[in-house]
């Protein structure tokens, strides 16, 4: 019998946070996993630190100001602890839909008061802790709420269909991390992004120059999934005339997508909060595979030699 690779149907969540309110962005997240079971989806993927917020307000004010302070502190009391009773209510509306779910979370350890890591939370569709992984370097003014990662959560993880990987953000253009995921043969591939960067970033740029060349190098399935700014997030960040003004055009806007493995964009852009899907069939992968595997027979073992320490730190 061949070894026929499935079809699976793939959902990009395009939404805001229910901005620092853990409990009710879990609850939020609970009804996005629900509605994309509904519709038969395979995987669903979340934006970057979807749960409790992404800490945007660095872009639009000064980072050490008591309105600055004021929200970090909040989303310190807001982020999630793996595992928690937050993962199991996530893990239970997996195991209802029946969905695998890529999250993107701002997790805290469990008996600490301070450091926090921007991470993306993957659950199997019996409702299993499939894994986590933690970005390894925080991008511009994240660094002041959130610590790197470690080669430790740099990995690919067993879904039904096959394994799936994930980076966050910037991280989806570091070569080196995206070889030593491809090297493990994903299927899919999880980009979690936020609302918004910089002045100087455009996200509706920057996505698909990325995930496309990101697709096309790791021979899988990209699903990008981005936050939505709102009202509520920027009267949040009592930002001045000039910073509002910046905003008010990104208010509502989102990029989430899927691409193929040949770099085709496979959707329609989505206005405003939502769900995008994309029907795949991973057969499409082994193409790719065919004329540059490049973990494989499109590399040269003889004259690159590529070293990735996956321990945990003080192991």
């Amino acid at each position: 019998m061949s070894d026929i690779l499935p079809q699976i149907k793939l959902a990009a969540v395009q939404a805001a946070s229910v901005h620092l309110d853990r409990q009710a962005t879990v609850a939020k997240a609970c009804g996005l996993i629900a509605q994309a079971g509904a519709q038969g989806a395979d995987l669903i993927a979340f934006p970057e630190g979807f749960i409790p917020a992404h800490p945007c307000w660095f872009t639009v004010r000064p980072a050490t100001d008591q309105i600055s302070l004021g929200l970090s502190r909040q989303l310190f009391q807001n982020a999630v602890v793996i595992p928690s009773a937050d993962t199991d209510a996530l893990a239970q509306a997996c195991s209802q839909a029946g969905i695998t779910a890529v999250i993107g979370v701002c997790e805290k350890q469990a008996d600490t008061t301070g450091t926090m890591y921007n991470t993306q939370l993957f659950i199997g569709p019996q409702g299993q802790l499939l894994g986590k992984h933690r970005k390894l370097n925080p991008t511009l003014a994240e660094k002041i709420v959130h610590a790197g990662g470690h080669g430790d959560t740099l990995s690919a993880f067993e879904a039904p269909f096959g394994r799936i990987s994930g980076l966050v953000c910037g991280e989806n253009g570091n070569p080196l991390a995206a070889y030593h995921l491809l090297s493990q043969y994903p299927v899919v591939h999880v980009a979690s992004w936020p609302a918004f960067v910089s002045p100087t970033v455009s996200l509706a740029e920057v996505i698909p120059t990325i995930t496309r060349g990101l697709a096309v190098s790791m021979g899988c399935f990209v699903v990008n999934s981005t936050g939505v700014l709102t009202q509520d997030a920027i009267d949040a960040y009592q930002a001045g005339e000039v910073e509002r003004n910046f905003m008010a055009p990104l208010k509502g806007q989102g990029y989430a997508s899927v691409i193929g493995p040949g770099g085709r964009v496979l959707t329609v852009p989505l206005a405003g909060e939502g769900i995008v899907y994309a029907d795949v069939d991973l057969n499409e992968i082994l193409l790719r595979k065919v004329g540059m595997d490049f973990a494989g027979h499109y590399n040269r073992p003889d004259v690159f030699d590529f070293r990735v320490r996956t321990e945990a730190p003080g192991a």
